[in-house]
């Protein structure tokens, strides 16, 4: 995944799109078509660049009432009356999607750390539901399992030396960042996430279902505003709880600028090394392009993530949840 502010050229954004949703049928031919559709990229190249997203733009559309088929009427939308509508949607809406598969990856992640009570913060939180890795079954195939939470079953094929903890983390603070919280007890917040889904993905979309119920019985404490912004006070709110910090983030340094992106890993080493906290990134390897140097056999960057503990790669993660591939 290419940091979102480096896709400058919205033909070759979208091409990349493509590739990227070739596991949704639909998304695969709209992006694709929109990529060779010169009087739909006029449109969409007046947006600001952060909002020209495939996966919003195509929401928007959904939001609005399209539903998954022919090209024709996505670009009818995007080209006729509708489109005030459309774009309004866009331009207030994020990509906020909460893929809780990523949870087989962070809590492999916080198997490699001691057992003592974790207090977690997470950057790009949306509406928080990566927050409860406590409160699912891990099932890693070939690897090992993870029972007795309870609540819902996430499986994923694993390969390689995944670190599968003796015991589900005791949890003590649940603490999100984001710049537009959603809020889990809103219908309307929560129908947009659902919309976020890409069409053909039933068992993503029944995994939020689910997600969603789990995090509406407890909801977090989030805080709204820039990550770098509040960090600090959300490593306050947990460090009081008693536990050991934990902050991690997952496809939300893509969405800063490089700016921040490297002050967002230097602030977090520093914190690592004085001890404040532990950092668990899943990123594209060239959004935090460090924590993928070395690594060997490195899958298709455009369909993986890079999983780091502490600033140093473990892992690949396929973003959807497809596999686990630890070194």
């Amino acid at each position: 995944m290419l940091p979102l502010n480096d896709l400058t050229d919205i033909r070759a954004s979208y091409r990349l799109h493509a590739v990227e949703m070739s596991t949704s049928p639909c998304y695969h031919a709209w992006a694709s078509a929109v990529a060779d559709d010169a009087e739909v990229l006029r449109v969409l190249s007046d947006l600001p660049t952060l909002k020209q997203q495939a996966n919003l733009v195509f929401a928007a559309a959904r939001w609005h009432g399209l539903e998954p088929g022919p090209y024709d009427g996505l670009r009818a939308m995007l080209l006729g009356p509708e489109w005030p509508a459309v774009r309004a949607t866009i331009l207030a809406r994020r990509t906020q999607t909460n893929e809780v598969a990523r949870l087989t990856a962070l809590v492999a992640a916080l198997g490699m750390l001691d057992d003592r009570p974790l207090a977690l913060v997470e950057l790009g939180a949306s509406a928080g539901l990566c927050l409860y890795p406590d409160r699912y079954d891990y099932l890693w195939d070939g690897a090992g399992e993870l029972r007795g939470s309870g609540g819902p079953s996430l499986r994923i094929p694993a390969l390689g030396p995944v670190p599968v903890p003796a015991a589900r983390p005791q949890i003590t603070a649940r603490v999100g960042i984001d710049l537009n919280p959603l809020d889990v007890t809103d219908e309307d917040d929560m129908g947009w996430l659902l919309t976020l889904i890409w069409p053909g993905h039933d068992e993503r979309r029944d995994r939020l279902a689910a997600a969603i119920e789990v995090t509406r019985a407890d909801p977090p404490h989030l805080l709204a505003g820039d990550m770098l912004d509040r960090l600090d006070e959300a490593l306050e709110i947990a460090a009081a709880s008693g536990g050991t910090p934990v902050v991690h983030h997952s496809a939300s340094a893509a969405y800063l600028d490089e700016h921040d992106r490297v002050e967002l890993e230097h602030r977090m080493r520093t914190l690592v090394t004085a001890g404040r906290c532990h950092w668990i990134s899943l990123e594209g390897p060239r959004v935090i392009p460090s924590l993928a140097t070395g690594a060997s056999n490195p899958p298709d960057p455009d369909h993986h993530f890079r999983l780091a503990v502490d600033g140093r790669g473990v892992g690949w993660f396929q973003g959807h949840g497809a596999a686990l591939r630890w070194r």
